[in-house]
């Protein structure tokens, strides 16, 4: 793999580690973490520069069963979930080295329409009604924004990294509503990579581990409780330019809801999901571009919608790379 396109490549993995997206799991159904976000060469901080990634998720899930969900400060029954998001990353990989791993930073802005519709509006205090039937919201609305920072390092064919993701109760949140991006909550997540790359074989197997804080939706007095999640991915290069690979992934929450807001008791979310994912590179106008496309099916889920997902992301440098980042990444896949 030529130099431009394993810097790439490798913003692909920076571009994993930055975004927050709606899931189906704690209020809402909605977390910072989602299956199979961390994928192939998560384990890997590419060289020092600046990168941007456009990233494209869609979600369609329904929660049936007669179970029961709160969103919005309501209690509902019957829900199904289309969502259409989109996630505009910039990061920044810079030359600064904290015990001999590189240092990155990024900013994720979301915005985008989630559809959400429920059979049944059970408890609804806040829209003023007790029982109702053929709920429906869907708006263009803003996230709040995550920033992250990460460190990463490289031992022959090993790549491993650490980093925390913080999403900011900054968004358009819409207290009342259905449709929203924004968790109007603090969350973190700290997670750790390990990414295990065979040049000559074309071959990469990654994977991750984290732990997801939540804080207090201090409108809806909802306390989401905390969770891990586990992601492993393997992939193969079959050309120079394209690749696939398979994904698993696994959520589960440890800790139950609570708060004052909480209206359908210690609610606890899992999942696990199974995917696929192809990535191809491709220069246009002269600047290196790597698409890559995932999709999962959640395969074993508990209180929670489940569905499928898909993340169409397209990533390229924006320039700044030092040359001695780029020679550390070509040795890596020579």
């Amino acid at each position: 793999m030529c130099r431009s396109w394993l810097t790439l490549a490798l913003a692909l993995a920076v571009s994993s580690a930055l975004l927050g997206r709606r899931a189906q799991a704690t209020e809402s159904g909605a977390s910072l973490y989602v299956p199979g976000l961390r994928g192939p060469l998560s384990g890997i901080v590419p060289p020092p520069g600046f990168y941007f990634n456009n990233d494209f998720y869609f979600y369609s899930g329904e929660l049936s069963g007669g179970r029961r969900i709160q969103i919005g400060g309501a209690v509902l029954a019957g829900v199904d979930i289309e969502a259409r998001v989109d996630f505009l990353t910039a990061s920044w990989v810079t030359p600064v080295e904290i015990f001999g791993g590189r240092l990155g930073f990024g900013v994720t802005l979301p915005f985008g329409v989630p559809r959400v519709s429920a059979s049944a509006l059970i408890a609804a205090p806040r829209f003023g009604q007790s029982f109702a039937f053929s709920n429906r919201d869907a708006t263009f609305v803003a996230g709040d924004p995550v920033v992250t920072t990460m460190i990463g390092w490289d031992a022959g064919k090993f790549h491993w990294s650490v980093g925390v993701a913080v999403s900011i109760p900054g968004g358009a949140y819409r207290d009342g509503e259905l449709s929203n991006l924004a968790f109007n909550r603090p969350v973190g997540d700290v997670y750790a990579a390990l990414t295990w790359l065979d040049p000559e074989l074309g071959l990469d197997v990654s994977g991750a581990v984290g732990f997801e804080f939540n804080g207090k939706n201090s409108d809806t007095d909802y306390r989401s409780g905390n969770a891990f999640h586990v992601d492993l991915a393997v992939s193969k290069n079959l050309t120079r330019e394209f690749a696939v690979g398979l994904l698993a992934a696994h959520y589960e929450q440890i800790s139950a809801d609570s708060g004052e807001g909480n209206r359908i008791g210690p609610f606890k979310g899992r999942v696990t999901a199974v995917g696929a994912t192809a990535s191809y590179n491709a220069a246009i106008l002269g600047t290196p571009v790597t698409t890559r496309i995932k999709l999962l099916r959640e395969v074993e889920v508990e209180n929670r919608p489940q569905g499928t997902m898909g993340l169409l992301t397209v990533a390229f440098p924006i320039g700044g790379h030092s040359h001695s980042g780029s020679q550390r990444a070509a040795a890596a896949h020579r």
